[in-house]
Protein backbone atom coordinates (compact mmCIF):
# COMPACT_ATOMS: atom_id res chain seq x y z
CA UNK A 1 0.00 0.00 0.00
CA UNK A 2 1.20 3.73 -0.90
CA UNK A 3 2.28 6.05 1.87
CA UNK A 4 -0.47 8.27 0.04
CA UNK A 5 -2.92 5.70 0.35
CA UNK A 6 -2.29 4.92 4.36
CA UNK A 7 -2.56 8.78 4.30
CA UNK A 8 -6.31 8.87 3.08
CA UNK A 9 -6.84 5.91 5.24
CA UNK A 10 -5.78 7.85 8.37
CA UNK A 11 -7.07 11.14 7.14
CA UNK A 12 -10.67 9.44 6.82
CA UNK A 13 -10.50 7.37 10.46
CA UNK A 14 -9.98 10.93 11.58
CA UNK A 15 -13.02 12.78 10.07
CA UNK A 16 -15.04 9.44 11.34
CA UNK A 17 -13.63 9.89 14.76
CA UNK A 18 -14.81 13.96 14.45
CA UNK A 19 -18.12 12.94 13.02
CA UNK A 20 -18.87 10.22 15.74
CA UNK A 21 -16.97 10.46 18.82
CA UNK A 22 -18.42 6.88 20.22
CA UNK A 23 -16.84 3.61 18.81
CA UNK A 24 -16.77 0.01 19.36
CA UNK A 25 -12.79 -2.28 18.99
CA UNK A 26 -14.23 -5.67 17.78
CA UNK A 27 -12.59 -9.21 16.74
CA UNK A 28 -14.54 -10.57 13.60
CA UNK A 29 -11.65 -12.90 12.84
CA UNK A 30 -13.79 -16.71 12.03
CA UNK A 31 -16.78 -15.36 10.47
CA UNK A 32 -17.01 -16.76 7.27
CA UNK A 33 -18.00 -14.27 4.07
CA UNK A 34 -21.92 -15.14 4.54
CA UNK A 35 -21.71 -14.50 8.68
CA UNK A 36 -19.58 -11.33 8.08
CA UNK A 37 -22.50 -10.39 5.58
CA UNK A 38 -24.97 -10.97 7.50
CA UNK A 39 -22.90 -8.91 10.68
CA UNK A 40 -22.68 -6.30 7.95
CA UNK A 41 -26.55 -6.29 7.36
CA UNK A 42 -27.50 -5.94 10.85
CA UNK A 43 -24.75 -2.88 11.39
CA UNK A 44 -26.43 -1.40 8.48
CA UNK A 45 -29.95 -1.58 9.76
CA UNK A 46 -29.07 -0.10 13.20
CA UNK A 47 -26.98 2.65 11.71
CA UNK A 48 -23.59 1.18 12.89
CA UNK A 49 -21.28 1.81 10.63
CA UNK A 50 -18.65 -1.38 10.26
CA UNK A 51 -15.02 -0.66 9.06
CA UNK A 52 -12.35 -3.27 9.28
CA UNK A 53 -8.56 -1.28 9.07
CA UNK A 54 -5.24 -2.35 9.93
CA UNK A 55 -3.98 -1.54 13.03
CA UNK A 56 -1.13 0.83 12.67
CA UNK A 57 -3.40 2.61 10.55
CA UNK A 58 -6.32 3.04 13.48
CA UNK A 59 -3.13 3.70 15.97
CA UNK A 60 -1.85 6.92 14.19
CA UNK A 61 -5.86 8.38 13.82
CA UNK A 62 -5.95 7.71 17.15
CA UNK A 63 -3.22 9.03 18.17
CA UNK A 64 -4.36 12.29 16.27
CA UNK A 65 -7.51 12.34 18.55
CA UNK A 66 -6.61 14.15 21.32
CA UNK A 67 -7.97 12.25 24.77
CA UNK A 68 -6.15 10.91 27.22
CA UNK A 69 -8.28 7.55 27.92
CA UNK A 70 -7.02 7.10 24.58
CA UNK A 71 -3.60 5.34 25.32
CA UNK A 72 -5.58 2.81 26.93
CA UNK A 73 -7.31 1.31 23.49
CA UNK A 74 -3.29 0.84 22.20
CA UNK A 75 -2.68 -2.58 23.95
CA UNK A 76 -5.81 -4.31 22.29
CA UNK A 77 -4.63 -3.18 18.66
CA UNK A 78 -3.26 -6.67 17.72
CA UNK A 79 -4.76 -9.23 15.55
CA UNK A 80 -7.42 -8.80 13.35
CA UNK A 81 -9.69 -5.08 14.34
CA UNK A 82 -12.78 -4.00 13.22
CA UNK A 83 -14.39 -0.52 14.24
CA UNK A 84 -18.41 -0.23 14.71
CA UNK A 85 -19.13 3.60 14.83
CA UNK A 86 -22.67 4.61 16.36
CA UNK A 87 -24.20 7.65 16.94
CA UNK A 88 -26.62 5.59 19.48
CA UNK A 89 -23.56 4.37 22.56
CA UNK A 90 -25.03 1.22 23.39
CA UNK A 91 -26.40 -0.16 20.37
CA UNK A 92 -23.46 -2.35 19.00
CA UNK A 93 -23.06 -3.57 22.35
CA UNK A 94 -26.31 -4.83 21.90
CA UNK A 95 -25.94 -6.35 18.49
CA UNK A 96 -22.37 -8.02 20.00
CA UNK A 97 -24.55 -9.81 22.33
CA UNK A 98 -26.92 -11.42 20.41
CA UNK A 99 -24.69 -11.44 17.16
CA UNK A 100 -22.14 -13.06 19.28
CA UNK A 101 -24.79 -15.26 20.74
CA UNK A 102 -25.60 -17.22 17.68
CA UNK A 103 -22.14 -16.81 15.66
CA UNK A 104 -19.86 -16.72 18.52
CA UNK A 105 -18.22 -13.48 16.88
CA UNK A 106 -18.09 -10.54 17.18
CA UNK A 107 -16.09 -9.96 20.44
CA UNK A 108 -15.35 -6.97 22.13
CA UNK A 109 -12.11 -6.06 22.54
CA UNK A 110 -12.59 -2.85 23.70
CA UNK A 111 -14.99 1.15 22.93
CA UNK A 112 -14.29 4.47 23.31
CA UNK A 113 -17.64 5.41 24.68
CA UNK A 114 -18.75 9.29 26.05
CA UNK A 115 -15.09 10.06 26.39
CA UNK A 116 -13.98 7.19 28.55
CA UNK A 117 -12.68 4.06 27.18
CA UNK A 118 -13.56 0.60 28.40
CA UNK A 119 -10.99 -2.44 27.47
CA UNK A 120 -11.67 -6.14 27.73
CA UNK A 121 -14.37 -8.88 26.71
CA UNK A 122 -15.93 -7.93 30.41
CA UNK A 123 -16.88 -4.47 29.55
CA UNK A 124 -19.83 -5.67 27.39
CA UNK A 125 -22.64 -5.48 30.57
CA UNK A 126 -21.63 -2.15 31.30
CA UNK A 127 -21.47 -1.53 27.66
CA UNK A 128 -24.90 -2.50 27.33
CA UNK A 129 -26.25 -0.53 30.47
CA UNK A 130 -25.11 2.51 29.02
CA UNK A 131 -27.71 5.29 27.99
CA UNK A 132 -28.10 7.16 24.95
CA UNK A 133 -28.03 11.01 25.53
CA UNK A 134 -31.45 11.41 24.55
CA UNK A 135 -32.42 8.94 27.16
CA UNK A 136 -30.17 10.67 29.91
CA UNK A 137 -32.60 14.00 28.92
CA UNK A 138 -35.46 12.26 29.25
CA UNK A 139 -34.63 10.55 33.23
CA UNK A 140 -34.01 14.06 33.85
CA UNK A 141 -36.99 15.96 32.66
CA UNK A 142 -38.79 13.02 34.52
CA UNK A 143 -36.66 14.13 37.47
CA UNK A 144 -37.61 17.91 37.04
CA UNK A 145 -41.36 17.26 36.51
CA UNK A 146 -42.26 14.84 39.13
CA UNK A 147 -42.22 16.92 42.46
CA UNK A 148 -44.75 19.20 40.22
CA UNK A 149 -46.94 16.03 38.89
CA UNK A 150 -47.37 15.29 42.90
CA UNK A 151 -47.94 18.36 43.66
CA UNK A 152 -51.02 18.06 40.82
CA UNK A 153 -52.08 15.16 42.47
CA UNK A 154 -52.26 15.70 45.89
CA UNK A 155 -54.44 19.25 44.77
CA UNK A 156 -56.70 17.05 42.72
CA UNK A 157 -57.06 14.18 45.83
CA UNK A 158 -57.50 17.12 48.35
CA UNK A 159 -59.68 19.22 46.52
CA UNK A 160 -61.92 15.72 45.96
CA UNK A 161 -61.51 14.89 49.53
CA UNK A 162 -62.88 18.39 50.46
CA UNK A 163 -66.23 17.51 47.94
CA UNK A 164 -66.93 14.51 49.63
CA UNK A 165 -66.21 15.85 53.01
CA UNK A 166 -69.04 19.13 52.12
CA UNK A 167 -70.98 16.47 50.68
CA UNK A 168 -71.12 14.52 53.75
CA UNK A 169 -71.77 17.11 56.17
CA UNK A 170 -74.40 18.15 53.93
CA UNK A 171 -76.43 14.74 54.19
CA UNK A 172 -75.82 14.62 57.81
CA UNK A 173 -78.03 18.17 58.09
Amino acid sequence: MKKEDKGLIVDGLIAQFEATPDFYLVNIEGLNAKKTSDLRRECFTQDIKLVVVKNTLLKRALEQKAAPEMDLLFPILEGPTAIMFTENVNAPAKLIKSFGKQHGKPVLKGAFVQEGAYVGEDQLETLLHIKSREELIGDIAGLILSPAQRLVGAIQMAGSNMAGIVKTLAERE
